[in-house]
C-alpha cells in the first residue's frame, strides 16, 4: 500500500493500515512529515475538540452526515487516548480545545514520526505526480518525480491547497480529478478578511479581546455570532474570531457581508448610556477625545471621533443627547465591510475538494477507482476552529487505512 501525504490524515492512514498487517510506503515531498502540524494551534498543536460526536459534527459546516461513520469509530475520546498510547500527555483548556501538555507541536510530529518507524512504515522523500492503474482499471501504483512506486491500494491524502509553503498545493486535487473525480472548487476557509475603506489599517496592531462578533449577509440576516478575540491589520481583520466566521461566509461572488463588532458587550444599551453620562459628567470640561481614552484603546480614539459626527475638541459637557445616542450606536454595532477574503494560500484550510458523493464514508474508498482511498482536508468537508479539522484528519485518516487494509485483505483470499 501507498499513502501520498504525511501530514496528519496520511500518518493515521499509515499506522491504521500497518497496524493490520499491511507493507506500507509513505510518499512526502517535504524532508520531514507533518510540516503543517507545525504551525496548527499557534505552533501548539490544537490536536481534537474534547466533545460528542454530534458536537463535533454540529461544528463542520459542509457535509458533516459523510463524516458521521468515521467519527464514530474514530471519536476525541480515541484521538486522546492514541496519543497517550504514544507517550504525549494532553491537556484541555478552554472551549475543550485539547492541547499536548508540553505546548509543543513538535511532541505529537515526534510521537506520530517515531510510531511510523516501529511499525516499519517506509517513509520516501518524493512528490508524487500521477496515480497509476492496469489493464482492468485498478490502482496499480504511484508515479513521482523521482521514480515509480508499485501498489494495489493507494490512499491520498494531500492536503487541500492553503499554506503551500507546508507542501498543501493542491496535487492531490489533480491526481483525484484525472481518475475520474469530481473536484468542488478550492475556496479559502479560516482566513483573514480584507476590509473596504482605510479603519481597519488606521487601528492595524490593535487586538480586542472580550468583543462580540455578528456577520450579516447582504439580506442582513445574521450569519455567525460569538465572543472573544480580534486584531485589526493593514488590510482589514484576523485573529480567531474572524478566522471562525470566515467558515461562514460562503460566497463572496454572489453576497456581501458585514462584520458587526460589540465594542461593550459586557453593558447593554441602558447600562452603556449611564456609563457615558458618568464619564461625560466627571470630565465634563475635558476634550471628547480625551473622554473617548477612557472608553477605548488609543489605537481606536481617531476612528471613533470620525465616526460619531463629534468633533474631537467639542467640551464632554456640550454633547448633546442624540450625540452621544449616536456614539452609543457605534460602540454596540462598529460596523466593518468586508471587501473578501485573504488569498487560499493564507487560509488555515480550504473549503472544497474532491465530491463526498464518489467516496464511501464507511471506508473512504473511492466510487471511481477500486483500490482508492481519499482522506483528510483533500475531501470536500471543512470544519471551525477548535481542533475540529485535525479532528477530521485523524478520524477519516484511521478509516481510509483500514479500509485499504481490509481491500488487501479480501483481494489476498
Amino acid at each position: 500500500m501507498i499513502v501520498i501525504g504525511g501530514g496528519a490524515a496520511g500518518m493515521m492512514a499509515a499506522l491504521a493500515a500497518a497496524d493490520r498487517g499491511c507493507s506500507v510506503l509513505l510518499l512526502e515531498r517535504n524532508a520531514k512529515v507533518g510540516r503543517k502540524l507545525y504551525i496548527t494551534g499557534k505552533g501548539r498543536c490544537n490536536v481534537a475538540n474534547d466533545c460528542s460526536v454530534p458536537e463535533v459534527l454540529q461544528h463542520v459546516p459542509r457535509n458533516p452526515k459523510f463524516l458521521m461513520s468515521a467519527v464514530t469509530r474514530f471519536p476525541p475520546e480515541a484521538v486522546k487516548a492514541f496519543f497517550e498510547g504514544l507517550g504525549v500527555p494532553l491537556k484541555t483548556e478552554r472551549g475543550n480545545r485539547i492541547f499536548p501538555q508540553s505546548d509543543r507541536a513538535a511532541d505529537i510530529i515526534d510521537a506520530l514520526f517515531q510510531a511510523l518507524r516501529r511499525k516499519r512504515v517506509s517513509l520516501v522523500e518524493d512528490r508524487a505526480v500521477r496515480l497509476l492503474t492496469d489493464e482492468e482499471g485498478r490502482i496499480s501504483g504511484v508515479k513521482g518525480e523521482h521514480g515509480s512506486y508499485s501498489a494495489r491500494a493507494v490512499i491520498l491524502a494531500t492536503g487541500g491547497a492553503s499554506y503551500p509553503l507546508t507542501g498543501s498545493s493542491g496535487d492531490g486535487y489533480e491526481m483525484a480529478a484525472a481518475v475520474g473525480h469530481t473536484i468542488v472548487p478550492p475556496k479559502p476557509s479560516l482566513v483573514p478578511l480584507v476590509a473596504e475603506g482605510e479603519d481597519c489599517r488606521r487601528m492595524q496592531g490593535l487586538s480586542l479581546r472580550n468583543v462580540a462578533v455578528k456577520v450579516k449577509n447582504q439580506k442582513k440576516k445574521v450569519i455567525y455570532a460569538e465572543q472573544g478575540e480580534l486584531l485589526f491589520t493593514h488590510f482589514g481583520l484576523s485573529g480567531p474570531l474572524i478566522l471562525s466566521a470566515s467558515a461562514h461566509m460562503r460566497d463572496f461572488e454572489k453576497d456581501h457581508y458585514q462584520v458587526i463588532i460589540d465594542l461593550k458587550p459586557a453593558l447593554d444599551e441602558e447600562k452603556l448610556e449611564q456609563r457615558l453620562l458618568r464619564d461625560f459628567a466627571e470630565r465634563a470640561n475635558q476634550n471628547f477625545h480625551n473622554v473617548l481614552e477612557g472608553l477605548l484603546p488609543r489605537l481606536m480614539v481617531p476612528v471613533m471621533v470620525e465616526r460619531s459626527g463629534i468633533p474631537g475638541d467639542t467640551k464632554a459637557h456640550s454633547i448633546t443627547k442624540a450625540q452621544r445616542r449616536r456614539l452609543l450606536e457605534e460602540l454596540k454595532g462598529f460596523r466593518i465591510d468586508i471587501a473578501g477574503p485573504r488569498p487560499l494560500a493564507e487560509a488555515i484550510i480550504t473549503s472544497g475538494g474532491v465530491k463526498v458523493s464518489e467516496v464511501d464514508p464507511h471506508t473512504m474508498a473511492s466510487k471511481r477507482l477500486p483500490g482508492l482511498y481519499l482522506a483528510g482536508e483533500l475531501l470536500d468537508v471543512d470544519a471551525y476552529t477548535g481542533g475540529f479539522n485535525l479532528q477530521i484528519a485523524w478520524s477519516t485518516g484511521r478509516a481510509a487505512g483500514e479500509g485499504a487494509a481490509q481491500f488487501l485483505e479480501e483481494g489476498a483470499e
